[in-house]
C-alpha cells in the first residue's frame, strides 16, 4: 500500500477513506501475525467518514487525509486501550491523546488500531510481549524484530501504508530492516514524547514506519515538531521531508562506512552491503567511530537504569493492576503486583538498572556509561567533519527463528549493535529495504545524518530506494 497512490486515487474518487478503513479494519482482524492488540472499528470508520465528508467539502488536509494508520500500543490513544503489550496495563484506557496522535488525527489519518510490542518497549524480537508474539510476515517461523515489530508488520503485510513505532535503541530501525519497510528514528528531540509511556526518557524517539521512503518522510512532517507540552522537544522548525524525498536530487554525497561495523560480518551480509552503496553520486570512504564496542554495554546500563526510575510507578496502586491479597501489607501489594505484571525482561531490565544506581555502584556504572556515551557521540562529530552521512547495515543478520535468542540476552542485545550507537549520540538515523536473502528474508540499509537532516537524510534514501 504506497500513500501517494492511494492519496491519488482518494482525490480523484476512484475509492474512499471509508472503503480504505474497512479493508484495514478486515485485514487487521483476520491476521494471524499478532500484529495488533487492539482494532478500534468504531471510531475508525466514524473517522473516515469524517475525512471522506471533508474531501467532498474541499477540505483536504494533506497527504494523509483519509488514510488508515497504526499506532504502538505504548503511545497514548483517548477512549482506546493502552497495553504497552503488558499485562500490568491491561484494560488502562488513557484519557488524552499522545501528541504525536493528537497530530494524525488533525491531519485526517484514520486510527485503525494499536499494534502489538515487545513488554515496555522492551526487546529486539516481538517475543516479550505479554499476549504473544509477533510473527514475521514472509516466514511466520521467525521473528519481525523489536520492539516496534506490529507497527513494521502491519506494513509489511500490507494492512496498512504507515504507522507509528518507538526507537530507543533501534526499535523502528531493526524491525522495518527485518520486516522489510522503512523505519526512521528522528533526531531526540524532534518529534514530541508526551503521551509515550516512557522506557528510557534521554533516549526514547517516536518514529514513522512506511512501505516506501516518500510515505515514511509525509508522515514525519506530520508528527515533527515543537511541542510545549514536551520539554526535551526542539523548538527548531522541522525542514519539509516530503519535498526532499520526492526531489531527492543527484549531488555527489560522502558517506562514510564505519570500520567497526564491518567486524564480523559474513561474506553475503558484507556483499549485501556494498551493493546498497552503489548509488550514483555514492563516494563511499572509510571512518573510524573508536568507540562503538562499547555502545552496546553502554547502552544497557542507561537504558535499564532510566527504565528502573520510569517504571517505579507502576506499583499497583497509582498506576497498573493491582494484586491485593486479604491481609497483604503494602509491600506485598508492592511485591505481588509487580511480579504478576512485570515480563521476565522487564524484571530483568528493572533489576539492572538499580542496581547501577545504587549507592557504592553509581559511578561505577552509571557515570562511567554517561562518559562512554559522550564519547560515541564525539566519534560521528568528528566523523561528520568529513563525511555527509553514515552506513551500514540495520541489522547484521536477517530475521532469525523465534524462540533462538530468548535464552541468550547478551545474542539478542547484540541484534542492536548497528542502531544503538546512534540513538546514544542523538542522531537521525533511516532504515530502507536494500534486497533479501536466498530464504526471501529482507536486509534493511542504515543511513545516519548530523543532528536535525532529516530533510536531506531522507532524500539520500530516495536515492537508495530508487537505485534498487
Amino acid at each position: 500500500m504506497n500513500l501517494r497512490a492511494l492519496g491519488a486515487d482518494l482525490r480523484a474518487g476512484a475509492t474512499t477513506s471509508r472503503a480504505l478503513t474497512l479493508r484495514a479494519l478486515d485485514a487487521a482482524e483476520a491476521t494471524t501475525t499478532g500484529a495488533f492488540l487492539t482494532v478500534d472499528r468504531e471510531g475508525a470508520l466514524a473517522a473516515a467518514d469524517v475525512a471522506d465528508a471533508g474531501l467532498a467539502q474541499g477540505a483536504d488536509h494533506g497527504p494523509l487525509h483519509g488514510v488508515p494508520v497504526a499506532v504502538k500500543d505504548n503511545l497514548c490513544t483517548e477512549g482506546l486501550q493502552t497495553t504497552c503489550g503488558s499485562r500490568f496495563l491491561e484494560g488502562w484506557i488513557a484519557p488524552y491523546d499522545a501528541t504525536v496522535v493528537a497530530k494524525l488525527r488533525a491531519a485526517g489519518a484514520v486510527v485503525v488500531g494499536k499494534t502489538n510490542m515487545d513488554e515496555f518497549a522492551m526487546g529486539s524480537s516481538n517475543e516479550n510481549s505479554a499476549y504473544g508474539p509477533v510473527r514475521h510476515p514472509v516466514d511466520p517461523t521467525r521473528v519481525p524484530g523489536g520492539s516496534s515489530g506490529g507497527s513494521a508488520v502491519a506494513v509489511a503485510s500490507g494492512i496498512v501504508p504507515l504507522a507509528l513505532g518507538s526507537d530507543t535503541g533501534g526499535s523502528v530501525r531493526q524491525p522495518a530492516a527485518l520486516c522489510g519497510v522503512v523505519g526512521l528514528r528522528p533526531t531526540y528531540g524532534r518529534v514530541s514524547r508526551s503521551g509515550l509511556i516512557a522506557f528510557a526518557s534521554s533516549l526514547d524517539q517516536v518514529g514513522p514506519v512506511a512501505s516506501d521512503v516518500a510515505g515514511a518522510a509525509a508522515l514525519y512532517d506530520v508528527i515533527a515538531g515543537p511541542d510545549p507540552l514536551d520539554s526535551t522537544a526542539s523548538e527548531r522548525p522541522p525542514a519539509h521531508a516530503l519535498e526532499a524525498a520526492l526531489a531527492p536530487g543527484t549531488e555527489p554525497l560522502r558517506v562514510g562506512l564505519p570500520t567497526q561495523y564491518l567486524d564480523g560480518l559474513t561474506s553475503e551480509a558484507r556483499s549485501v552491503l556494498d551493493a546498497a552503496l552503489a548509488v550514483p553520486g555514492f563516494e563511499v570512504v572509510p571512518v573510524d567511530l573508536p568507540h562503538t564496542e562499547y555502545a552496546v554495554a553502554t547502552y544497557y546500563v542507561l537504558a535499564s537504569a532510566e527504565a528502573s526510575s520510569n517504571l517505579a510507578r507502576f506499583d499497583g496502586i497509582r498506576y497498573g493492576n493491582r494484586v491485593q491479597a486479604e491481609g497483604a501489607s503494602l509491600q506485598d501489594v508492592y511485591l505481588d503486583s509487580r511480579t504478576a505484571g512485570f515480563g521476565p525482561e522487564v524484571q530483568r531490565r528493572i533489576m539492572l538498572g538499580t542496581f547501577a544506581l545504587s549507592a557504592g555502584f553509581f559511578e561505577a556504572y552509571f557515570g562511567k556509561a554517561d562518559r562512554a556515551r559522550r564519547a560515541i557521540a564525539a566519534d560521528f562529530t568528528a566523523a561528520f567533519e568529513d563525511v555527509d552521512l553514515i552506513a551500514s547495515l540495520t541489522s547484521p543478520t536477517t530475521a532469525f527463528p523465534l524462540g533462538a535468542r530468548t535464552a541468550d540476552p547478551l545474542a539478542m542485545y547484540l541484534s542492536d549493535i548497528f542502531t544503538i550507537p546512534s540513538a546514544l549520540a542523538g542522531l537521525p538515523s533511516i532504515s530502507v529495504p536494500v534486497g533479501e536473502d536466498d530464504a526471501g528474508l529482507p536486509w534493511g540499509l542504515q543511513l545516519t545524518a548530523p543532528a536535525f537532516a532529516e530533510a536531506p537524510l531522507f532524500a539520500a534514501a530516495a536515492r537508495v530506494e530508487a537505485s534498487r
